[in-house]
């Protein structure tokens, strides 16, 4: 199978995975198509439009025949970041309202998880797009991910850090996304265009530090030990427990297998 098409979100996590494919060795091979919104890529893939996505992970159970590209992934292990929920002020037991960031479809399912299962009770729920100042206005609670998030004011909004929650009341990391495509075999070797994207952490921090106002320490610790671009044992144990709760909760219809697709040796 010939891969002519691969999709990405555009947020500043996703760089070091696609870095190769827009500045490296596998510049000019595939055509990248990238989108602020990672649902999008999620959308490519189902309609097949692209070959090869890298999707939130909530989709591979949404996706009819999609296969995981192993080893690589968008997670963390403790504390990400990017991806939280925010209020004026007020503690999560006590939030009525939610407005959900529309653009990740994992971190819906996520937020109504640790509502329902570890925090006991479900508020009301509404989409919106990822604007926390006008998502504040109506609810008293709002889910916000990627760069978005990650800039959110701190001196403005109390902020609770998904992948935190997660890690307290499950002891496991987390896996937000993975490359997936719904080919036996893939002939891209990812993991290798993630190693080169890591080794040049410099040149991708100097393409987003002028939309993103932190410092050059504060990205580069972001992407280098708040991301997790590769899954171990307790990711692995996260991402099947995620599945367990999400058909628990009625989020998702099955929970299928895991399957891989197979990648260069």
């Amino acid at each position: 199978m010939k891969i002519k098409r691969i999709s990405a979100s555009s947020y500043s996590n996703t760089a070091p995975l696609i870095w190769s494919f827009l500045y490296g060795q596998n510049r000019g091979k595939y055509e990248v198509i990238l989108d602020t919104a990672p649902s999008r890529s999620a959308q490519l893939l189902s309609e097949n439009k692209v070959e090869v996505a890298l999707v939130p992970i909530i989709a591979f159970q949404q996706i009819e025949g999609a296969r995981l590209i192993p080893q690589v992934c968008i997670g963390s292990k403790e504390r990400v970041r990017s991806v939280c929920l925010v209020t004026k002020g007020a503690d999560l037991q006590n939030v009525k309202k939610v407005s959900l960031d529309v653009s990740s479809k994992t971190s819906v399912t996520l937020t109504k998880i640790i509502f329902r299962e570890f925090l006991g009770f479900e508020p009301e729920w509404e989409t919106a797009e990822p604007q926390p100042e006008k998502m504040l206005y109506e609810s008293d609670c709002a889910l916000i991910i990627g760069d978005p998030a990650l800039t959110t004011d701190e001196n403005k909004f109390r902020k609770f850090d998904l992948a935190e929650i997660w890690h307290k009341f499950t002891e496991t990391g987390f896996i937000f996304a993975m490359w997936m495509t719904k080919h036996k075999t893939c002939e891209i070797d990812f993991a290798k265009a993630r190693d080169e994207g890591l080794a040049h952490l410099d040149e991708i921090i100097s393409n987003y530090i002028a939309e993103i106002p932190l410092s050059v320490e504060e990205f580069r610790k972001y992407l280098s030990e708040n991301i997790a671009y590769s899954i171990d044992d307790s990711m692995q144990k996260g991402l099947q427990l995620y599945f367990e709760l999400a058909k628990k909760h009625k989020l998702i219809e099955k929970n299928k297998p895991l399957e891989f697709c197979d990648s260069p040796k």
